[in-house]
């Protein structure tokens, strides 16, 4: 048979239960403060003034590296992106200097890739990307100084200003012709640093006589040779 259940009083707790309730609520605190990470400080180790400069000096190294090949990788886009633009336009100009004449070779579109990419018509105008990377800027160096012949966003426009360059060319490259044709110019000059000069005179006369002289000289020689053989000849074989 079971033991009754005590039964409860209205009078004052026994002391060994208030005891064990405190007990119980310090364990509570003391488990809520080491999940807060409150339970007590931890020895912390102060770190010198050499020790966190060096750390500071690693983390802006690491910060510096990071921001130069963001910057790096920057360029490299903005100077693929010319080229892309630098292409568009040669593909559009291809069309007229195929037209050109077959025996001019004035004209030669090349895509020079650098710090400033640039598409090359010919060896004196060129045409590259302005400071905004939209903007295509048409050159030309002269004796004077670099002009600017055409300035646009737009290709047509571009295309346009390379067509009329182009025809500028060639009336040029017409009229060196005719004056060549109509004046000897280059072609007598050609012929006439090609062509033998004709000795003169006196100079034949000079020729001449370093020939007889040679000559002369040839014979001296050999008949002193004879003479020697003879003489060796007489005195050690006869004698």
């Amino acid at each position: 048979m079971e033991d009754p259940l005590p039964k409860r009083t209205d009078g004052p707790r026994p002391i060994w239960l208030r005891r064990r309730a405190g007990s119980d609520r310090l364990t509570t605190v003391l488990a809520a403060e080491a999940a807060a990470g409150r339970a007590g400080p931890e020895p912390a180790t102060a770190k010198g003034p050499t020790e966190q400069r060096m750390a500071t000096l690693a983390t802006a190294l690491r910060r510096a590296r990071i921001e130069n090949a963001d910057h790096s990788a920057a360029v490299a886009d903005l100077r693929a992106a010319e080229v892309v633009r630098l292409e568009l336009l040669a593909d559009a100009i291809a069309p007229v200097l195929a037209q050109a004449p077959e025996d001019c070779d004035l004209f030669d579109l090349a895509i020079s890739p650098g710090e400033r990419p640039r598409l090359f018509i010919d060896c004196i105008g060129f045409v590259e990307m302005d400071r905004d990377r939209r903007t295509y800027r048409f050159l030309q160096d002269t004796r004077h100084a670099r002009i600017v012949l055409c300035e646009s966003a737009n290709i047509d426009e571009m295309v346009e200003a390379a067509t009329n360059y182009v025809a500028h060319r060639l009336i040029e490259r017409e009229k060196a012709l005719a004056i060549d044709y109509a004046s000897g110019g280059a072609a007598r000059v050609v012929r006439e640093a090609t062509a033998p000069k004709p000795a003169p005179a006196s100079g034949r006369a000079f020729q001449a006589f370093l020939f007889f002289v040679e000559l002369l000289g040839s014979a001296a020689f050999f008949s002193l040779l004879a003479v020697l053989a003879m003489w060796a000849y007489r005195s050690y074989v006869e004698g």
